[in-house]
């Protein structure tokens, strides 16, 4: 019978004269155990080195690759979402060389799916770009040169192109759908906590990128999106900005419009803009 190995807790040097440390709790964890050292980040949050790399595994497993303090400002319900330069979240978390590799490739990956618009052609499996975000209908130069014909593949079900082109929807073959645009036609309606505001979708596309977004039920019916960080109001659908010129004030009351249907369309991100 063999026993599970448990992993080490990680534990700061005292010694340490490039941290700050502070007895405060943790922010993350809310723990406020004296018995473990904690330091502060560069927002004036105290973390620990386990609940700090635990945190940070977790937005990368959720496909993000900036670093945000999710700790609530004293006195209010807003988060601080200070952004954690990864310099500073590999030495605060202590990161083993393992999880270095692991952190370094997976926020490489991230980084680069969101500033290119790359997927691997069915064909030859080289890496494509997609230089016109609105046609689904991509053609693969190494495949068009290897075959002495055009080849082209559909971006939404990365299957040989069929039917004519260019589109926006989707290609001819059986069973390309825009699983995203599916998602948010079929969600439930929910009551956003603690605001007055009531049968909203509970999947939103961002307005500006078209990252899709559920709201955590905590703190006001606004929300940042963590792809292009601009901050919306996840009833109305307008920037936040806008919202409030409209109707000021209102973060937890109705908005000035109505709560916004469910999404039949996915704004395009332009980056460049």
């Amino acid at each position: 019978m063999t026993t599970e190995q448990s992993i080490p807790e990680k534990r700061y040097d005292p010694n340490d004269k490039t941290l700050k440390f502070v007895k405060r709790k943790d922010e993350i964890t809310g723990d406020d155990d004296p018995n473990i050292l904690r330091a502060e980040m560069s927002c004036g949050h105290a973390v620990d080195p386990n609940s700090l790399t635990a945190w940070c595994r977790s937005l990368i497993d959720q496909n993000h690759y900036k670093f945000h303090c999710p700790a609530v400002q004293d006195g209010t319900t807003e988060k601080c979402r200070k952004e954690w330069p990864y310099q500073e979240v590999r030495k605060l978390a202590v990161l083993s060389s393992e999880e270095q590799q692991y952190f370094e490739e997976h926020l490489a990956a991230l980084a680069a799916a969101e500033y290119c618009e790359y997927k691997s052609c069915p064909g030859c499996y080289s890496f494509v770009e997609r230089k016109d975000l609105t046609n689904l209908n991509v053609r693969c130069l190494i495949c068009t040169a290897q075959l002495g014909k055009t080849f082209e593949f559909c971006w939404q079900c990365r299957n040989e192109w069929k039917g004519p082109g260019p589109r926006t929807d989707r290609c001819e073959n059986t069973g390309c759908m825009n699983r995203d645009l599916e998602t948010l036609k079929t969600c439930k309606l929910i009551n956003l906590a603690g605001t007055a505001v009531n049968d909203c979708p509970s999947i939103r596309a961002c307005p500006t990128c078209g990252q899709l977004i559920e709201h955590d039920q905590t703190g006001c019916k606004n929300i940042r999106c963590s792809r292009c960080q601009k901050e919306f109001c996840f009833a109305c659908l307008e920037l936040t900005q806008v919202c409030q010129a409209t109707r000021p004030g209102a973060y937890y009351g109705a908005c000035a419009k109505p709560v916004a249907p469910k999404q039949t369309s996915i704004p395009t991100w332009n980056r460049h803009a």
